[in-house]
């Protein structure tokens, strides 16, 4: 090892962001200091394996304090670590109290303190009655505000009208993430088995009309928006066009909307529930479409998790399940074995889950390999697959629609600021606009 750094990590696959090529990434103090030639100095040489940057997941549901049942700190960073991802932001709900004021940001703060074995990053919430809050909320380092247009399924984080959502966008000037849904146009989904039933019940048409109005409202306020776990394909015109228009509009997608399909999930497989729904085959190419020409920003898991008795199923009732998926393990083989069947480099994954995500929460060190950033690294067999058996995933509740699917690409190492994940908690809490 070179005197001058603390580590090296030598791969003929660096995903650097102006593209792979052999490399050695020198670190030292937890930064990376250098990127050399590949035979510039000696280090820990990765046989093969490709490097990339920790992945950002800015889209996460770890629900501690309050439903620590569900998912908490320990089990959701060691989930994240396993699955390549060095920094997540956490959503103000579904913990209790929610992140709706400085002191129940405090509070989760408190809570998370000693627990991580990554950093993490907190959303602040936009609800009903507490615009007057979000200055100081944000002053204290939220990223951002989410809301709801739709009821968000627990009765403590209440959804925004068009109107309470200009109000709360006029109070700060920050990023608003949105949950986009519009309760006119969301049916009563009936007790049922099938699947048909309740995707029926969320038709594309609640997106596209809340959506649109998302846009609208930033649009009046000048404020910045972002659109999240999109869905259907029908959004993507309104995107587009707002864009040419010069909203400030960004917008994401998940693995679940990239490789699963509404053909495909089994009567009573309440696993495979969350809102917006998984559409069909065609709207997954359309999904995919998106996201190559750029219109949909990044992929984040939305992992949100919940005990397994919440997904019912000792009945299958798809109306009465808990809708989400836990997926923050999975997400980056997930994404990467259906994108290289279609045809897309390891560099546009790193892009869609590690680039654009840090890009858009403002975190200036993460998301590349690049000299002064954090040394969060990913040793990543892209070549090797594995089957999924729930038994081995790190959060809380091995519940999965993906149990027994073979997948591309294995995690072989995670490294955080320059030393490898290994259990012990030395993730950092992080404040927007921080260094």
């Amino acid at each position: 090892m070179n005197d001058d750094f603390d580590a090296v990590l030598r791969s003929r696959r660096v995903v650097l962001p102006d593209g792979i090529r052999p490399a050695a990434v020198a670190v030292r103090d937890g930064r990376i200091a250098a990127i050399l030639d590949y035979d510039a100095v000696p280090g820990l040489d990765l046989d093969g394996m490709a490097l990339l940057p920790g992945l950002v997941d800015t889209h996460v549901h770890i629900n501690e304090p309050g439903r620590t049942e569900w998912e908490g700190f320990a089990t959701a960073t060691r989930a994240a670590a396993a699955g390549g991802v060095t920094t997540l932001l956490d959503m103000p709900l579904n913990s209790l109290p929610p992140t709706v004021s400085v002191e129940a940001l405090d509070i989760k703060r408190s809570v998370a303190s000693g627990q991580c074995l990554v950093d993490v990053g907190f959303w602040g919430g936009a609800v009903p009655g507490n615009a007057a809050a979000l200055p100081a909320l944000h002053d204290a380092g939220v990223f951002g505000f989410k809301s709801f247009l739709v009821d968000s399924g627990v009765p403590e984080f209440p959804p925004l009208s068009p109107g309470g959502l200009g109000e709360a966008m006029s109070a700060v000037d920050a990023l608003f993430i949105v949950h986009a849904e519009d309760p006119d146009e969301i049916l009563v989904a009936p007790a049922s088995r099938d699947y048909a039933d309740f995707l029926a019940s969320r038709p594309p048409s609640a997106e596209v009309a809340a959506v649109a109005t998302a846009l609208d409202v930033a649009e009046r306020a000048g404020a910045r928006v972002h659109i999240l776990h999109l869905s259907s394909a029908e959004v993507l015109p309104l995107l587009r066009s707002a864009r040419a228009r010069g909203v400030r509009v960004t917008a994401e997608t998940c693995p679940h909307y990239l490789t699963l399909e509404a053909e495909a999930v089994p009567a009573g497989g309440t696993q495979y529930k969350c809102c917006p729904p998984i559409r069909d085959h065609a709207n997954r190419d359309g999904i995919w479409a998106g996201l190559a020409d750029g219109t949909i920003d990044c992929v984040v898991s939305d992992h949100s998790p919940c005990t397994p008795d919440l997904k019912r199923p000792d009945t299958g009732d798809f109306a009465a399940a808990w809708g989400g998926i836990a997926s923050l393990q999975l997400g980056l083989p997930l994404v990467w074995t259906e994108a290289r069947a279609r045809g897309f480099a390891l560099s546009d994954v790193v892009r869609w889950m590690a680039a654009r995500p840090a890009e858009l929460a403002g975190l200036a060190r993460k998301g590349s390999i690049a000299v002064g950033h954090d040394a969060d690294l990913v040793v990543f067999d892209p070549d090797n697959t594995f089957e999924v058996d729930p038994a081995r995933l790190a959060h809380r509740h091995p519940v999965t629609p993906y149990a027994g699917r073979t997948l591309h690409g294995v995690v072989e190492t995670t490294w955080l600021r320059g030393l490898p994940v290994n259990g012990e908690p030395r993730g950092r809490l992080l404040r927007r606009g921080e260094p």
